[in-house]
């Protein structure tokens, strides 16, 4: 094999790793470097690298141009100048160097307030789900008048607290954690970590912060 076949070899195994493992690194280095917004840059692509620069594209298919400064000698020194590059990316952002890449489901208790909180939500949506002829009143609480209407009384005051208190929750979500923990803006995983803080709020705190904590625990085990 020549040189250049090498050099070409080299090249693609870093482009596939990078893609495959490495794609928070690359959306951070389109933040940083090229000052896109998370949203942007949330499906970045590496597409070619040179000793000294990346060509990363977006989901726009718009390509942006990263310098390596000073350029690598070899192919050799990628990962290091990679780490670099991120590393600079993860302060200049004020990010943690921990990635949230999934999203964990509640259980048990969790997956019970998870069902009340929703029930709620769809109850309490309209006072005249408490009123005879709703699906509502009619299947469940025609037996229960006078509940139904203590629950018509308060309709109001329950669905607004619930998601006033959720709206906010969810908003600290997305700024205290996911962005914090490089999720792209309206991403899938974004999306579904939002809609579950909406409905279920202090349970998706909990499973988030227990996903960050062993990832936390996996690298610092992974540097003795």
């Amino acid at each position: 094999m020549t040189q250049s076949e090498k050099d070409e070899a080299a090249k693609e195994r870093i482009i596939k790793h990078m893609n495959s493992d490495h794609q928070d690194s690359l959306i951070r280095y389109l933040e940083y470097f090229c000052h896109l917004s998370s949203f942007s840059a949330r499906n970045a692509t590496l597409d070619n690298v040179t000793l000294g620069s990346l060509s990363i594209s977006t989901g726009h298919g718009k390509s942006h141009l990263v310098p390596v400064q000073p350029a690598m000698g070899t192919w050799s020194d990628a990962r290091t100048r990679f780490a670099d590059l991120d590393a600079q990316a993860v302060q200049g952002l004020g990010r943690s160097n921990i990635t949230v890449k999934k999203y964990t489901r509640p259980t048990g208790f969790m997956a019970v307030v998870f069902l009340a909180v929703l029930l709620t939500y769809i109850f309490f949506s309209k006072r005249s789900n408490f009123q005879p002829g709703s699906i509502i009143y009619d299947i469940l609480l025609r037996h229960v008048a006078r509940f139904a209407r203590f629950c018509y009384s308060i309709q109001p005051l329950v669905i607004s607290l619930t998601l006033a208190i959720h709206l906010t929750e969810a908003t600290y979500m997305a700024r205290s954690r996911l962005r914090k923990h490089s999720v792209p803006t309206f991403s899938k995983l974004w999306w579904i970590w939002i809609g579950s803080t909406f409905i279920e709020g202090a349970g998706a705190f909990i499973r988030i912060d227990r996903i960050i904590e062993d990832e936390e625990a996996r690298k610092a085990s992974a540097k003795h």
